[in-house]
């Protein structure tokens, strides 16, 4: 605090030093040796200045000094950026040039000239540079830029204080535009020396007229070019004016009830505008207003309709703001002007004639008074004393009082009461009564049926009462033997009587009495009256008896008892005979004699003795009273209750049927009274529960309900009803029909070849019927299908398919079908094997395989064979038997269904000791079959054979052919052909070299050609020797065929067709050799394709891993002779190469193996030796094998083939050139 306090005195010091310096004048002469000097400059902070400085001997060292501080020689003044020396040196120009003045450049400076030989040292005057700063910033309290709020006539103060600046501000405040005077300024020390502040307070009393202004503090200074402004809104709260109450029209207060009222209220100015409610005699009816803040007012307005009570009352509008002292109001008295209400006449308007009417008119309180007179018809009446009163709200009542005598010709005539003043000219206020004037009827009298005619009950009669005159309209009243007659009010009883209203017409009055006449309407008086006078007639009617009773002597009855019945016939007219009847036979009963009785009529009786039976029991026993004269019979019955034990009816049912797993109704139709206190029921000597089961109830009738029936429920059940006259039982026999149900079929059923079996199949079904079975034969022909060479045996729940003379072609699945009505039918399956010798598979491409003899390869032996039961495979080489002891033999033996083959691997195959002729045997317990195999050294290709023309055209031909034996390696095929009489031959390759079909294009029109095919490996060719390689053609001409070309050609494919014809019948007749030597006779229909199966698949064999790695290579009959000839192959299916051995002309075999896969299987697993017969194509619809399907595995030793067409012969090794031994 002390050195802020010794600071500020030096400081103020400077400013005023550095100002009076400022103002002193330079010299008017310039120095010696100076041609410019620096002058005293003010400057704005941060702008530019330049003081100047011209020396006369520009050679010298120049220089400025700051505040005695040499800034140095160096135009660029180094440590002052903004600093620079100014102007040509040359010319001995040395101006100071500073950029962005600021505070620290307010200083002393003066221009220095350093000694040289031009001239002595030179010093120029010190002049001063004051650097100007404005105020930047006005803190303003309250703070700017916000709203103010003020009450208008307080006295509130204000502050501005102004930022640093040199020299300090001039402050001044302003409010509404106009400067405040009162208003004190201290100027202080700013933040840096030389800076000054300055704050102001001024003290400031608003007016509503400063409402919404700005109050403003300026501050200016010679360093601003404007003064700096800081503002605020002044929000001033002022009250609002005196409420304004506009009233529409002149008359001020005065208003009439009914009439809707609006009165406006408002009230100028006021901040916060004003607030407004209506007030009624002090009470607030409305604080509804509303403002608009552009006009500055707010308005209510207040809606009222005038009523009579609101006569005096003061209605006030007041207004009020927050800053209000007070309320202020104005009000207005309401003067109400109002009708009477109502107008009221006293006394009774009906009088009888020839008396005086008193009457009274009394009208409601009304303001003014209103005046009465009276009217009767358009005749005014005087009246015999009028009087005024007060009434409420300020009003006044009139009542007026009046006397007249009453005149028949008066009936009916209007009095009325009028109210009237001059204050309600415009409207009339009246009250009006009808006159009635009282005098009797003049006449009376009844029309309708005569007295004495006779009236049959229920006859509608209509009588009429009629009379003239009167008033009031006579009443016309009807009586009944003195009683007055009203029609039924409650719905249940009949409506015998219709009572008309009175009707009028003119003067003559009516009454309609309709009846519908009973028994009580005989020799009755109906009178009607009309005030004294009356009318009378009297009816005579007939009626059969009102009422027939019986009477019992007992009301309990067993069988035997005897039961006396009497009827009695309460009344009729005439009277009637009784008679007796028991369900429509007549009874004889004794008739008592006949009495008076009600209604003036006579009364009847009858007895009659029964002896009462069970069967008695529930029948009606009728007595019959009928009239003659009247033709009408009156019947009652009395209905026996006859008490006996329960007895069954002769429709009880003894034998219910129901499905299984349906519901059954075992019913109960038994008789008993009392009804039976309960239904037992016992089946096989268990009670059923009364309250039901899962399974069961007993119905409030005595019946089973069962559901969910199963064949257990069958049998017979016991009824038991009992009540209190005894008991009865009954059996009922529940049967109960189930779905057949197979239970024994035997699969697979066998035969031999020509013996006889029966397919049997028994079942478990209810009912069993004659014709519940049959059987089908499964196969997508309908050939396959007919079961017509087979019988068919049924015999309770056994069936039987019976097959005599079994032949191959009925081997195959079949199905018994059982269907006893109820669903669903039973289907069964089995499968009938047919038991045959083995058939030994004779396929060309296995006579001969090939394999090299260097005891490094291997070669394989397939030997296939068809036959059931299983075959067992024996070989022998050169007809010894083989030791399969031996390491190099291995065995391996497959079944599926009734396709078996045997794999002989022969492993370091020896040209010596292998090169031999192998018999596979198959062999089962029906006999045995063999082939031959022969395994022979790697050697040139067998020609192909069956060359033959597909097609033909002028320029091409297709061949197809069937490949020979490849001689254990790759072959391939080339064409050579020739046209006659051209000398030389052609040669093509056929691409792709396995191919068994080729276009040979290029040919000539109308040419013979000699086509050979040959195949090659290799080894060498199959050559030329063979005829079936070599085929003679002839092209067709552009235009038309030649007719010997075609002729030849025709012949020779005649010639191949009958060839391939004749193979096959020889064929054929071989295989019904087999078939004949199996069953010891021919079967006519041997060309059925054969369904046989037999799933007792099994592999025999070593199970060593060599052996259970056979592959596709090793199982089909082409070898390799030598490792780099013999690539290994993954395992692909075994049968795919053997797609070609059986042709068309084995049409008669097929072996299904896929219909009965749920036999048990012994088969390998797969991946071991299943996916060797994945591919066998065995379906029953799939009689052969398909060539299409046949892919010669030969084709991945293409390329070692072609590499081996550039070899000659005797470049071969040793184990490619072997002989057969």
């Amino acid at each position: 605090m002390a050195l802020g306090t010794m600071l500020k005195a030096p400081l103020l010091l400077l400013g005023l030093l550095t100002e009076g310096l400022a103002q002193l004048a330079i010299p008017a002469s310039v120095p010696r040796g100076f041609w410019a000097l620096p002058e005293n400059l003010t400057v704005v902070e941060g702008a530019s200045v330049e003081l100047r400085c011209g020396v006369s001997t520009p050679g010298s060292a120049v220089q400025w000094a700051k505040d005695g501080l040499l800034l140095g020689p160096d135009p660029r003044i180094p440590g002052f950026p903004r600093y620079r020396l100014e102007g040509d040196p040359a010319r001995g120009e040395f101006h100071l040039h500073i950029e962005a003045c600021d505070l620290s450049d307010d200083a002393e400076y003066e221009c220095q000239v350093g000694r040289s030989e031009m001239g002595p040292e030179l010093v120029s005057p010190r002049v001063i540079l004051s650097v100007l700063v404005p105020p930047k910033l006005l803190y303003l309290t309250p703070e700017a830029g916000t709203m103010v709020t003020w009450v208008a006539g307080q006295e509130y103060v204000v502050s501005c204080l102004s930022g640093d600046a040199k020299p300090a501000p001039d402050i001044t405040i302003l409010l509404s535009g106009r400067t405040i005077s009162d208003i004190s300024a201290n100027m202080n020390e700013g933040s840096q020396q030389k800076l000054f502040t300055v704050e102001a307070t001024a003290r400031v009393t608003p007016q509503s007229s400063d409402n919404g202004q700005l109050l403003v503090c300026e501050a200016s200074s010679p360093a601003l070019e404007a003064p700096i402004k800081a503002s605020f809104t002044v929000n001033v709260l002022f009250p609002p004016g005196p409420p304004v109450i506009e009233w529409p029209g002149l008359d001020e207060g005065h208003v009439r009830a009914g009439q809707s009222l609006e009165l406006p209220c408002v009230a100028q100015g006021g901040n916060p505008l004003a607030t407004l409610q209506w007030l009624k005699n002090g009470q607030p009816v409305s604080t509804a207003w509303g403002t608009e803040h552009t006009q500055a007012v707010a308005r209510s307005v207040l809606v009222m309709t005038v009523r009579p009570e609101d006569h005096g009352a003061r209605l006030s509008c007041e207004a009020h703001n927050s800053v209000s002292a007070g309320t202020q109001e104005r009000s207005i008295m309401l003067q109400v002007t109002f009708p009477p209400s109502a107008i009221t006449i006293l006394g009774s308007a009906s009088q009888v004639e020839n008396k005086n009417v008193t009457l009274s008119c009394v009208s409601k309180s009304s303001r003014p008074r209103v005046l009465l007179r009276w009217w009767l018809g358009w005749r005014q009446l005087l009246p015999m004393e009028e009087t005024i009163m007060d009434g409420l709200h300020g009003g006044y009542i009139s009542m007026s009082n009046l006397t007249f005598l009453a005149r028949r010709e008066d009936n009916g005539l209007t009095l009325t009461c009028e109210a009237f003043s001059e204050a309600f000219t415009k409207e009339t206020f009246k009250k009006s009564l009808t006159l009635n004037i009282k005098y009797p009827a003049q006449k009376l009298w009844i029309e309708g049926a005569p007295e004495g005619q006779k009236l049959r009950a229920g006859t509608r009669v209509r009588l009429v009462c009629l009379a003239i005159g009167g008033n009031p309209e006579p009443s016309l009243t009807w009586y009944k033997d003195s009683r007055t007659v009203t029609e039924s009010r409650l719905p249940q009883e009949p409506r015998r009587m219709q009572l008309g209203n009175v009707e009028k017409s003119g003067s003559t009055f009516s009454r309609e009495l309709v009846l519908v006449t009973g028994p009580s309407d005989n020799q009755a008086k109906f009178t009607c009256k009309a005030g004294q006078l009356s009318a009378s007639t009297q009816l005579a009617v007939q009626f059969p008896p009102t009422n027939v009773t019986i009477l019992a002597n007992a009301s309990a009855l067993r069988p035997g008892d005897a039961l006396n019945l009497t009827c009695i016939s309460v009344s009729s007219n005439p009277p009637v005979n009784l008679s007796w009847d028991k369900e429509g036979e007549r009874l004889e009963g004794l008739a008592a004699l006949p009495r008076r009785a009600p209604f003036r009529g006579s009364a009847a009786a009858r007895s009659v003795l029964l002896q009462v039976s069970s069967r008695d029991h529930g029948q009606r026993v009728t007595c019959r009273a009928h009239s003659a004269e009247l033709r009408e019979t009156v019947s009652s019955f009395y209905r026996l209750n006859v008490l006996y034990r329960p007895e069954f009816l002769g429709e009880q049912v003894l034998v219910v049927t129901a499905v299984e797993q349906g519901e059954a109704l075992l019913p109960v139709s038994v008789s008993a009274n009392p009804a039976p206190e309960a239904f037992n029921w016992t089946f096989r000597g268990y009670r059923l529960s009364p309250a039901g089961g899962p399974r069961h109830r007993i119905l409030s009738s005595g019946a089973l309900h069962l559901w969910n029936v199963t064949r257990a429920d069958d049998g017979l059940y016991q009824l038991h009803c009992q009540n209190s006259e005894g008991t009865a039982e009954a059996l009922l026999r529940l049967d109960v029909h189930y779905a057949p149900t197979i239970r024994a079929l035997q699969d697979p059923t066998e035969v031999n070849v020509g013996g006889s079996v029966d397919i049997v199949c028994t079942v478990d079904a209810n009912p069993i019927l004659p014709g519940m079975f049959s059987w089908e034969r499964l196969g997508e022909d309908e050939e396959d299908q007919s079961l017509d060479d087979m019988e068919k045996i049924s015999k309770g729940p056994t069936g039987r398919l019976r097959i005599h003379q079994a032949k191959l072609a009925q081997a195959g699945a079949y199905q018994c079908i059982v269907d006893n009505g109820v669903a669903p039918p039973a289907r069964g399956l089995v499968r009938l094997v047919v038991r045959f010798a083995p058939q030994v598979e004779h396929p060309t491409p296995l006579t001969k395989v090939a394999a090299a003899g260097d005891s490094t390869s291997s070669a394989t032996l397939h030997c296939r064979a068809r036959g059931v039961p299983n075959i067992v495979f024996t070989w022998t080489k050169n007809g010894v038997p083989l030791d399969l002891q031996d390491p190099r033999y291995t065995e391996h033996t497959y079944h599926q269904g009734g396709v078996h083959s045997s794999l002989l691997t022969i492993a370091n195959v020896s040209a010596a000791q292998d090169y031999a002729l192998f018999t596979c045997t198959a062999t089962n317990p029906l006999g045995s079959d063999q082939t031959n195999i022969q395994l022979v050294s790697i050697s040139r290709p067998d020609p192909p054979s069956g060359l033959k023309v597909v097609s033909l055209t002028p320029h091409s031909v297709e061949l197809e052919w069937k490949p020979g034996f490849d001689g254990g390696l790759p072959q391939r095929f080339y064409i050579r052909y020739e046209a006659l009489g051209t000398p030389g031959f052609h040669y093509v390759d056929v691409l792709p070299p396995q191919a068994t079909t080729f276009t040979l294009t290029g040919l000539q029109p109308s040419t013979r050609y000699k086509v050979w095919l040959l195949a090659s490996n290799a080894l060498g060719d199959s050559g030329l020797a063979d005829k079936g390689t070599q085929l003679p053609i002839t092209t067709p001409g552009p235009s038309g065929l030649p007719l010997l070309p075609v002729l030849l050609g025709l012949g020779g494919l005649l010639l191949l067709s009958n060839a391939s014809c004749v193979g096959g019948v020889l064929w054929q007749r071989r295989l019904r050799r087999l078939a004949e030597g199996v069953s010891g006779k021919t079967e006519a229909e041997s060309e059925d394709r054969v369904r046989n199966e037999y799933e007792e698949s099994q592999w025999t064999g070593e199970q060593d891993t060599r052996s259970s790695m056979v592959s596709t290579t090793e199982a089909e009959p082409y070898y390799r002779s030598l490792r780099d000839f013999s690539p290994q192959l993954p395992p692909t299916q075994e049968e795919v190469s053997y797609s070609r051995g059986f042709t068309g002309e084995d049409e008669d075999m097929a072996f299904p193996g896929h219909l009965y896969d749920e036999v048990e299987r012994t088969y390998p697993p797969s991946g071991a030796w299943g996916p060797l017969y994945d591919e066998v194509q065995m379906s029953p619809w799939d009689l052969r094998w398909p060539e299409d399907a046949y892919q010669d595995p030969r084709g991945i030793y293409d390329r070692v083939a072609g590499d081996l067409d550039t070899l000659e012969p005797d470049s071969l090794p040793f184990e490619l050139r072997g002989h057969l031994v």
